[in-house]
């Protein structure tokens, strides 16, 4: 008689429904779309995951760096996936089951070298990477702190300021909301983000989602030594083609009041995060609330300068349509010309040529080109999703410029953690 086939295990890659933000970032990464979402969850289609962990280093809160074994043949399926709260436990396996190849590469091992025509993925110190910027953080960044706080234990911070950083002749409302944690422990690092519960149920009457907003202040607090943070919100009115939406968490936000409370989860964010050594050079190029962690960075570097703790180079290339929609305009233009170099790029100003963000790197190419060439220089960049191309060959025609080989020195800033990109 022929002796019985063994059972398979596939140890299956899945999204944590609990931790996960929705912040899109697994699925943009993914370099052959193995993962999609509905309005509930992320999934993982099985069929189509090669566990080559391309997606795990960018997700901020750790969500996609879930598996679960099963056998080969009873997977989870999409629909499945769709409709968790949670995830589900383990399956019972037979005893006799063995380890099929798709064991081989699992959450916690060395992920397995991509092989040459593997959809366009490439390697960055052992693990694979499609994005433009950096997985990992600056050797010298400080120790970041997150999910301190989840969707099973949100924290209530407390509203303390709510303030409107946008011109008042301007229809580009964009506020800055300071929010207290009391006596709740809730470290936070400059780069990091967090994600706020909005009030009510979508149309399937399932709870809002968080919606997860970059932090606006340093580690030490909005108002130093107090625990507290800020974030940059700008309310949605309007949606990508065009037409009126009413954005649910940022209409909220944006209407708050002082002493208005609101549920809290994270910090989120391990990679984008600033050097912590005095010497360091720090580009950062934003547009709109993109800026809310350069804030947070230029101001550390300010309260650091008070005590000589910092001595490095800070340059800001900063967009908007208009002057009047330059989040934090009025407080940017009162900072020391020789303690941060500021560029700004309007492409709607009256009177002025169309100007962006990529056209003032290239115009300050020489010192553009002379901040490349240091190892002490890290770049961050924020914003829109459409900015990172123009970025990134604005950064080779200056790099060309300077005799600078781009692609080696593309591949060098990313494996040192010295660019970085926050864009949406």
């Amino acid at each position: 008689m022929n002796a019985p086939i063994p059972a398979r295990i596939l140890n299956q890659h899945l999204i944590d429904p609990e931790v996960c933000i929705r912040c899109n970032t697994c699925e943009e990464t993914c370099p052959i779309d193995a993962i999609t979402h509905d309005d509930n969850n992320y999934v993982v289609d099985a069929s189509i995951c090669q566990a080559c962990m391309a997606c795990v280093p960018p997700c901020p809160t750790g969500a996609v760096d879930s598996w679960i074994k099963v056998l080969t043949d009873q997977p989870y399926t999409l629909e499945q996936q769709f409709s968790w709260d949670e995830l589900p436990a383990p399956q019972a396996l037979p005893d006799e089951a063995v380890l099929g190849a798709a064991d081989e590469q699992k959450s916690g091992d060395a992920a397995q070298p991509v092989q040459a025509g593997d959809e366009g993925a490439i390697m960055l110190d052992g693990l694979p990477s499609t994005a433009a910027g950096a997985s990992i953080p600056p050797w010298s960044a400080a120790h970041p702190y997150v999910n301190l706080y989840t969707h099973k234990n949100p924290v209530t911070a407390t509203v303390v300021g709510n303030y409107r950083v946008s011109g008042d002749d301007t229809e580009s409302d964009i506020r800055h909301i300071v929010l207290d944690f009391g006596s709740t422990t809730f470290p936070v690092l400059e780069g990091q983000s967090i994600a706020i519960f909005p009030p009510g149920a979508d149309e399937n009457g399932r709870p809002y989602h968080a919606r997860q907003y970059s932090i606006a202040s340093p580690r030490d607090g909005e108002r130093p030594r107090y625990n507290n943070l800020a974030l940059t919100v700008k309310r949605v009115t309007i949606g990508h083609d065009g037409s009126p939406v009413r954005g649910v968490c940022s209409n909220y936000l944006c209407d708050l009041k002082k002493h208005d409370t609101v549920q809290v989860i994270g910090p989120f964010g391990q990679s984008f995060l600033m050097p912590n050594h005095p010497g360091a050079n720090i580009v950062m190029i934003c547009t709109g609330t993109g800026s809310a962690p350069m804030r947070a960075m230029t101001e550390h570097c300010r309260r650091l300068l008070k005590d000589a703790a910092f001595d490095g180079r800070l340059m800001l290339f900063f967009g908007a349509r208009t002057q009047a929609e330059l989040p934090y305009f009025g407080p940017l233009m009162k900072l020391p010309r020789d303690f941060i170099d500021i560029n700004l790029a309007l492409s709607r100003e009256p009177g002025q040529p169309k100007r962006y963000v990529q056209d003032l790197i290239q115009e300050r190419g020489e010192d553009m080109a002379a901040l490349l060439g240091s190892a002490h220089t890290c770049i961050y960049v924020c914003g829109l999703k459409g900015m990172e191309q123009g970025v990134l060959q604005a950064l080779e025609a200056v790099a060309a410029q300077a005799g600078h080989d781009w692609p080696a020195l593309h591949a060098q800033l990313k494996s040192q953690g010295r660019l970085h990109f926050e864009t949406y």
